[in-house]
């Protein structure tokens, strides 16, 4: 959606990065909002509902595509977001409930597989639909066309995201409609709290744990260089001379080389490798990575870009339980700080955004690097702060 609206809309690059701070921003808005939902509808008509708010996000992409107001379609993100924010806290906690608790890692390591198959998929759906071939044409023509002739082509141009987003309102509807219906049970998660809740009786906040919030700070800066890996590639490929009809393949690779990295966590952690140390090779790959990424050149830099996937998947299920070691009844606390820091997600990518218009796409990736040496600290030894 950047390299697309950055046309249609008629944006700065800068602008364009408004597209991942719409939808990401949405996480911390609705952590306080997803709780209540939750604590009131539970967790399987939270589901049901947090799919449905999806869904009028999804409608709203229709008018915003009629009349090209960019703010429409910014407005329809931050709503998907918000949904997705209250569809993912309760998604998380509940696939691991409803199973015996030694195989929970199995079922949520399949579900992000399952999430990342999904984002390998949509740039090429999403693309197809489209046609970002005649997107690189009207790129190229576009300052020899007169202002009526512009304003058809960009007109004909944002008409094609409504018949993807009509499929997308149908199937959210559907899944709302079907996780209503379903027989799948509700489930507590309080007996677990309560079991918990003589730990750490002498604190008396989950400010006490300077690692929990060392690890917000981490999972922040975690979110938003994936979120700059995969959402930015397509635009980096073409200031790199390269078809957005071509690039958007690379995005498939991101999410792909993500794939591997969950199976090899599986097949690893612990049985070969601690999480800590899985967190460690992952941090230092991220660096390595990017350096070459900006010291390439085309197609070669792209694919540094794009493994950057790679470096990435594990660092989601390593961050997560070691911020949330010892904190015992502060553990909802936590959690809900944790889900703040995906708002990586929308600070990160929208700096890189100003670095790339105003420095280069290429040079902008410098902020990677000192995202994962924090991250290369937190594997070190910022997980074990306790004081």
């Amino acid at each position: 959606m950047i390299p697309y609206l950055e046309i249609a809309c008629e944006l700065t690059k800068f602008q364009s990065y408004f597209v991942t701070f719409a939808f990401y921003i949405a996480y911390v808005v609705m952590a306080p909002v997803s709780a209540r939902t939750l604590n009131r509808l539970g967790f399987k008509n939270g589901m049901s509902v947090a799919l449905g708010i999806m869904a009028f996000g999804a409608l709203l992409f229709i008018p915003a595509a009629m009349t090209r107001m960019y703010i429409l379609f910014l407005s329809g993100l931050f709503i998907m977001g918000s949904g997705l924010a209250i569809l993912q806290t309760a998604s998380n906690p509940y696939v691991t409930i409803i199973g015996p608790a030694e195989s929970a890692a199995k079922r949520i390591s399949i579900m992000g597989i399952c999430n990342k198959l999904a984002g390998a998929l949509a740039p090429i759906l999403i693309g197809f639909f489209l046609q970002l071939e005649k997107a690189d044409e009207l790129k190229a023509e576009i300052a020899n066309l007169s202002q009526a002739e512009m304003t058809s082509e960009l007109n004909a141009m944002a008409m094609r995201v409504i018949p993807p987003y009509i499929g997308i309102i149908i199937v959210l509807l559907l899944l709302a409609f079907w996780v209503y219906k379903s027989d799948l049970p509700e489930v507590e998660a309080e007996e677990e709290d309560e079991a918990a809740k003589a730990a750490n009786a002498s604190k008396k906040t989950v400010f006490d744990f300077p690692h929990v919030i060392l690890g917000v700070i981490t999972l922040f800066l975690y979110v938003g260089v994936e979120v700059i890996a995969a959402d930015s590639i397509i635009s980096y490929g073409a200031s790199q001379g390269i078809a957005l009809t071509s690039a958007k393949y690379f995005a498939t690779g991101t999410m792909i080389a993500m794939v591997v990295g969950y199976i090899m966590g599986i097949i690893t952690i612990p049985k070969f490798i601690k999480q800590e140390s899985a967190l460690r090779v992952s941090a230092v790959l991220g660096i390595i990575f990017a350096l070459l990424a900006i010291f390439t050149e085309g197609y070669t830099s792209l694919a540094f870009i794009a493994a950057l996937g790679l470096a990435n998947a594990l660092m989601w299920p390593a961050i997560w339980p070691m911020a949330l070691a010892d904190v015992g009844k502060f553990t909802k606390e936590a959690s809900s700080l944790l889900v703040m820091g995906i708002a990586g997600g929308a600070i990160v990518p929208l700096l890189y955004g100003a670095l790339a218009e105003n420095w280069s796409p290429q040079q902008a990736y410098w902020i990677l690097v000192p995202c994962y040496l924090f991250i290369l600290y937190f594997a070190v030894m910022g997980y074990k702060v306790r004081k």
